[in-house]
């Protein structure tokens, strides 16, 4: 890989306001950094301020502020999916799609080659091609989500997926669905998608070829645009510690190699009551080592329940309530599985870490991210029964086979196989996507 591959090339990236979002948009604008483009990351500053540590150690990366107007219903904290109320995020989608004369003004003054931008705001293209800026869609989703919805929205909602091992329930497609409906200025979450999509010359995948192969092909065919894969990237920055973590890094090295489950449910979800019983009730029966990070509304309810469950556990588990460091606990030897609601980043950093994983999806594309690890042999899900509910006695059965019977040797061979091939090609498919974007920039 040559360092000054893309030199002259200055690209901004425009992320959704999701913290997973604009992770994902900084691990791949390092990428670029190092192949010679120069890469500017605009978002709120509430967002900027989130990833400052890591935007420390890529002192190449540019940041640029996107200001959002001033709603009495929307304080400048709330600039961000993250902690935001689940009803204001159409709100959030309007504020920032009145953003969008902001971002003429930023173009307008950088002058860019490209705008990398998310598929939620679909004014952005619009904003960039006025000033004669191509656009790149990044999606941080994978490929299986768009794939799916869009298949629906090109031949009918009746049409057979042509893939039946990728499915949704009933009870996941009406929790996407209620996603799907969020509107901001009368348009939706699948007209903002389309828009992106058929406004861009390119697309990018937060995937690769041997997990969804199948699923990037079929989505360029339905969409008539290439589509790349860019990769399992993951922060390059987890041998960093702080004062605050050596507690738990002290315990994992006193256990055995993969003997141990990291259990969070991301930044998002939020368990219910009775979740956080079974999910207890799972990880006390399958009786492996565990670090578990909860997070349950219902504070009177989660300290006391948390107070008498860590008795009994004692040196078992550890439990956080707060945010625990992901990507270097999954780098630790000692994670054996990872008990995951199937967040793209979540997958993808299990997967670059060679961690397998038990799929409990909540909500979203968590869903379809589940089955994919589940073709793939890279995890095994926990089903909810006809009520909709995860079940204690299931959750530990899916544990001890991914993490500790013979059965489940297959599903960790692979993973590690995967993990080690991601080793040993490096950023191949960052290479693949800066020659495109050379080409789109006529260099």
């Amino acid at each position: 890989m040559a360092e000054s591959k893309g030199r002259g090339i200055t690209v901004l990236m425009l992320p959704w306001l999701g913290y997973s979002h604009v992770s994902s948009y900084l691990e791949l604008g390092k990428r670029l950094t190092k192949r010679g483009v120069s890469v500017h990351l605009c978002s709120t500053p509430v967002n900027l301020a989130s990833v400052k540590k890591a935007l420390l150690n890529s002192p190449s990366i540019k940041t640029i502020e996107i200001h959002l107007p001033n709603l009495p219903e929307l304080p400048p904290h709330y600039h961000t999916v993250n902690g935001l109320p689940p009803n204001l995020l159409s709100t959030l989608r309007k504020a920032f799609d009145m953003a969008a004369p902001n971002l003429s003004d930023i173009i307008r003054t950088l002058k860019p080659d490209l705008l990398i931008n998310d598929i939620f705001q679909h004014w952005a293209p619009q904003v960039a091609l006025s000033q004669n800026v191509p656009t790149v869609s990044y999606i941080t989703n994978g490929a299986v989500t768009t794939c799916y919805w869009t298949h629906f929205e090109i031949n009918g909602r009746h049409s057979p997926f042509p893939y039946p091992e990728i499915y949704v329930t009933d009870y996941e497609k009406a929790k996407f669905e209620k996603l799907m409906k969020v509107h901001a200025h009368g348009i939706g979450t699948a007209e903002r998608v389309s828009s992106c999509v058929r406004e861009s010359k390119l697309i990018l995948v937060k995937s690769c070829d041997e997990i969804e192969g199948k699923y990037i092909d079929y989505f360029s065919t339905l969409c008539r645009k290439k589509v790349l894969p860019v990769g399992l990237l993951v922060s390059e920055t987890v041998d960093w510690k702080q004062d605050d973590d050596c507690e738990i890094f002290e315990w994992l090295d006193k256990k055995d190699e993969a003997s141990t489950l990291f259990v969070s449910m991301g930044t998002e979800c939020h368990l219910s009551k009775e979740e956080v019983e079974e999910m207890a009730s799972g990880l006390e029966l399958s009786g492996v080592n565990f670090i578990w990070v909860v997070k349950c509304p219902d504070r009177d309810f989660i300290g006391d329940f948390l107070k008498i469950f860590r008795e009994r556990i004692g040196e078992k588990g550890i439990i956080l309530e707060t945010w625990a460091p992901q990507t270097r606990i999954l780098a630790h030897p000692s994670i054996g599985g990872f008990v995951s609601h199937c967040g793209r980043g979540s997958v993808t950093e299990a997967l670059a870490y060679g961690v397998p994983i038990i799929a409990m999806p909540m909500q979203y594309d968590q869903p379809l991210n589940a089955r994919v690890v589940n073709e793939a042999g890279l995890g095994a899900e926990v089903k909810r029964d006809g009520n909709g509910r995860f079940r204690g006695s299931d959750i530990a059965e899916v544990i001890k086979k991914v993490v500790v019977h013979k059965d489940g040797d297959e599903i960790r061979r692979k993973t590690k196989d995967l993990s080690k091939s991601r080793r040993e090609s490096g950023d191949k498919y960052v290479d693949i996507v800066v020659e495109e974007l050379l080409q789109l920039c006529n260099i």
